[in-house]
C-alpha cells in the first residue's frame, strides 16, 4: 500500500480529477474529511466555499457572473446526528433528510441519478463518517451504458489505519468528454493537522483548475477552507 504513489498519480500528475472526497484518520487519530472542487468553464470556476451554521456550501464568487446555478451551488458538508456527510451536489441534503428520518446512508441515495450534464454525465459522489461506530462510507452514482440509467456503487470501511483515507473523484483525468472515475476508492495520505493536510492537497492539485478545498478535523473541531477566488 503505497499511498505516496497514489497521491502522485491521482492528484499531482492528474490535471483534472474534478471533484474529490477523502475520508479517513490523520496520524493523531482524528477523523478527517476532505473535499475539493475544480473547474474548467467560467461558470464552474466562479465559486467559493463558505461555512455558516456548521454547514459548508458553495457560493458564487461573483453573483453577477452566474450562468447556471443548478449543478454548482449546493451544500457540501453537514452533520446529521452522529454522521458527518459530504457530497458533490444536492444529494448532501438528500442524505441528510434520509438519515434524520431513520434511513441509512445508502438507502437515502436509492432515487439519485448521475448529473444531467451531457456529454460528461458527472458522477454523484458522497461520503460520510459515523462518530458512534467509526464507520466510513463512500458512494458513487455513475452513468450506466443503458440510456439514462445510473449504476450505484457503495463502499463501507470498518477500519482505516492512522494517516490514511479513502478517496473517490468524479473523473480519471482531463478530456472531452471527461472520463468518469472507474474502479474502487483508493487510499491517500492524511498526515498532520487539518491545516497541513489542506496545504498538502491544495499544492498537489493542478494550479490552473483547482477552485476550492475544505478539510475538517472532526475530533479536534478544526475546519480549514482555501478558496482560489476569495
Amino acid at each position: 500500500m503505497n499511498v505516496s504513489n497514489n497521491f502522485k498519480k491521482h492528484i499531482v500528475e492528474n490535471v483534472y480529477p474534478g471533484r474529490g472526497i477523502v475520508i479517513g484518520r490523520n496520524d493523531n487519530n482524528s477523523w478527517i474529511v476532505v473535499y475539493w472542487i475544480m473547474g474548467r468553464s467560467a461558470n464552474s470556476r466562479n465559486r467559493i466555499f463558505k461555512c455558516k451554521n456548521n454547514i459548508v456550501s458553495t457560493e458564487a464568487a461573483d453573483p453577477s457572473l452566474v450562468e447556471d446555478s443548478s449543478l454548482i451551488i449546493y451544500n457540501v458538508m453537514r452533520d446529521a446526528n452522529y454522521w458527518i456527510i459530504v457530497s458533490n451536489g444536492s444529494h448532501t441534503d438528500t442524505i441528510y433528510k434520509g438519515l434524520m428520518q431513520g434511513e441509512n446512508f445508502f438507502t437515502s441515495l436509492c432515487e439519485e441519478k448521475h448529473e444531467p450534464d451531457a456529454p460528461n454525465y458527472t458522477s454523484r459522489i458522497s461520503g460520510g463518517v459515523n462518530r458512534a461506530n467509526s464507520d466510513i462510507v463512500l458512494a458513487r452514482i455513475s452513468k450506466s451504458l443503458l440510456a439514462d440509467k445510473s449504476e450505484h456503487y457503495y463502499y463501507r470501511y470498518g477500519h482505516v489505519p492512522p494517516g490514511h483515507g479513502y478517496c473517490v473523484t468524479t473523473y480519471m483525468g482531463d478530456g472531452d468528454p471527461l472520463p468518469a472515475f472507474r474502479g474502487n476508492p483508493f487510499m491517500l495520505p492524511l498526515e498532520g493537522s487539518a491545516k497541513q493536510i489542506a496545504n498538502t492537497y491544495w499544492e498537489g492539485l493542478n494550479a490552473d483548475n483547482r477552485i476550492s478545498l475544505m478539510v475538517r478535523s472532526i475530533s479536534e473541531f478544526d475546519l480549514q477552507i482555501i478558496n482560489k477566488y476569495q
